[in-house]
């Protein structure tokens, strides 16, 4: 029983990584910018948590500082997409790049750094309810606040106008410009908003899910964000339950050396990425269920004097 409380503890703090990443990058997708630098700015984002809570030892402030470095990366993307006209899925690549070059030479320094001792939380009563309580009520408020996003942002796209808007500039934003709404500067608030959730999933990653830093350490969870936000059609509640699904997968490989099977490691690692695979080809074998819930505008180009 205690192996299966710490089995889906696991999931749920690793689903809460991929999570806070795809509800960002969803809110680009809805305002028609794709942007394939989420890795680069999570890895630029876990360097600048870590490098802070050293510095600062607090872990607020790291997560801001994460927040704060995907915001900047996603301001600049955002210009150069939206304003000069660049292409979005080079500029994407580009950033990832960068992001993965840049958070190596920064991080240089950090390698061997250690950080304070790390808190524990616990909701007070229900954390010692047999099962339950070590799994669901013993999180970091990072895990909770994931939860909340996601309900936050079902309400704000489907019910409050702003999200109405928003999803409009995504549909059309020939239509939305025509009724006097300033495109370009949406798509760029909506493009700055998700920089900076995928950089609080970054900076998540080094600060509390493996409080270390070492090159790379995203390990490819940019990539199977992106992936999630098309497994989960555009929709916050699919994407956290596709979170949670790609961290079980994750942790799984854990549960299963620990209970000794006699798989090859490797096998076991690439479990995420083989489940991410799988998951796009049985979605691509329908492309007009894709097309019904993607935004129609999603990658395209929009200048308004055209």
């Amino acid at each position: 029983m205690e192996a299966y409380a710490l089995l889906m503890a696991a999931t749920l703090n690793a689903g809460t990584v991929l999570a806070l990443a795809s509800l960002g990058l969803l809110i680009n997708e809805k305002a028609g910018v794709l942007n394939l630098g989420a890795e680069g700015m999570m890895l630029c984002a876990a360097i600048a948590g870590f490098a802070s809570v050293v510095h600062t030892g607090s872990d607020t402030l790291g997560l801001l500082a994460g927040m704060g470095a995907g915001a900047l990366l996603a301001g600049i993307f955002g210009v150069l997409v939206i304003w000069l006209g660049t292409n979005q899925y080079a500029t994407g690549l580009a950033l990832s790049l960068f992001g993965a070059g840049f958070s190596a030479f920064a991080g240089i320094a950090y390698v061997q750094e250690k950080l304070p001792e790390r808190a524990s939380f616990a909701v007070p009563g229900l954390s010692d309810i047999p099962l339950l309580g070590p799994a669901l009520f013993r999180q970091h408020p990072m895990v909770y606040a994931a939860v909340v996003l996601c309900l936050a942002l079902i309400w704000f796209l489907y019910r409050s106008r702003t999200g109405l808007v928003l999803r409009a500039v995504g549909e059309s934003p020939e239509s939305a410009h025509a009724l006097g709404y300033p495109v370009r500067r949406i798509r760029l608030a909506a493009v700055v908003v998700g920089g900076a959730l995928c950089g609080l999933s970054g900076a998540y990653i080094s600060v509390v899910y493996t409080p270390l830093w070492v090159e790379g350490m995203v390990a490819g969870k940019g990539w199977i964000a992106l992936a999630l936000t098309t497994f989960a059609t555009w929709r916050p509640a699919r994407v956290l339950l596709g979170a949670y699904l790609f961290g079980g997968v994750t942790m799984l490989q854990f549960h299963l050396q620990g209970a000794g099977v006699d798989v090859p490691s490797q096998l076991l690692t690439a479990l995420p990425y083989l489940a991410t695979i799988v998951v796009l080809a049985l979605i691509s074998r329908n492309p007009a269920w894709i097309r019904v819930n993607m935004p129609a505008s999603l990658g395209k180009p929009f200048h308004p004097g055209s």
